[in-house]
């Protein structure tokens, strides 16, 4: 059992972004002795024992000392199943304990409902750069969260990457579609370009490394300049050149790029939308 008071931090599920979210706090200085988990999964839970020791790693709340209030209770599992397992922690969630969920769709109110109408909860969406500490999260305060508390989440999620806290949780399904879903879009880009690498003729092995290279040079210039996007697009584009060839098809009205990218971030919203219901 974890003694009460032994920990400051209590994180549910250890998947991809909690050993991310826990790399990042021991990184930042946090004792490992500040941490509990608990994880179900036996081969994850496993790993996580051994990939940050001290760590105290539990498969279930029932093994917590009913007296122990942590500070913080980081709810990092997936949406789908996050009903029948927040119940479990509303003995934890008591006063002067901020819970912080990173699940997609989830509200603030649809927690408070579970955990009490006293429960103060902080709604983020950080995204799988995380794994690598050049992730981006925007969080959402909800009804009661401190100065204090707002803080103490910020300094979580800074573990990670940047933060943007916003006042409406409204925005928080575009958010989600935008930066949460967001990477998926540009590994689906690099995949796609590397495909039209080999139908131009390219070996296979070359159109793929030349395609991931070039994602992540690009990334790379964007993030060391401040220059924006589109004034970097034009920098490559020479008038009558190949890149003015190229982009002609991509941004074509109707049906190009930019639609497609706003046809799957209504989808994706739409579906945070859902999930929230």
């Amino acid at each position: 059992m974890v003694p009460a008071g032994d920990s400051s931090i209590l994180l549910v599920g250890c998947g991809r972004m909690g050993q991310a979210l826990l790399s990042g706090w021991i990184d930042r200085g946090i004792a490992p002795s500040a941490v509990a988990v608990v994880e179900p999964e036996t081969g994850t839970r496993e790993a996580v024992a051994t990939r940050f020791p001290g760590v105290s790693v539990l498969p279930e709340p029932g093994l917590l000392d009913p007296r122990f209030r942590p500070d913080v209770i980081v709810l990092a599992v997936k949406p789908q199943v996050m009903d029948g397992v927040v119940a479990g922690y509303r003995g934890f969630a008591g006063a002067g304990t901020v819970v912080l969920s990173i699940a997609a769709g989830r509200t603030v109110a649809s927690f408070r409902r579970v955990l009490g109408d006293q429960a103060q909860v902080v709604r983020a969406m950080p995204n799988t750069p995380a794994s690598v500490h050049r992730g981006i999260s925007v969080a959402c305060a909800g009804p009661a969260v401190t100065a204090a508390q707002r803080a103490l989440c910020t300094g979580l999620l800074e573990a990670v990457g940047g933060v943007i806290w916003i006042e409406d949780e409204s925005l928080m399904d575009a958010v989600t579609a935008v930066s949460g879903s967001g990477p998926a879009y540009v590994f689906l880009l690099t995949e796609a370009l590397a495909a039209a690498g080999i139908e131009a003729g390219l070996p296979e092995a070359m159109a793929g490394r030349l395609a991931r290279e070039t994602v992540i040079g690009a990334a790379s210039l964007l993030s060391a300049t401040d220059a924006s996007p589109d004034v970097l697009r034009q920098g490559v584009t020479s008038p009558g050149g190949t890149t003015e060839a190229a982009l002609g098809v991509l941004m074509a009205e109707p049906g190009g790029l930019r639609a497609l990218l706003v046809a799957a971030v209504r989808a994706a919203a739409e579906r945070s939308r859902t999930l929230a219901s």
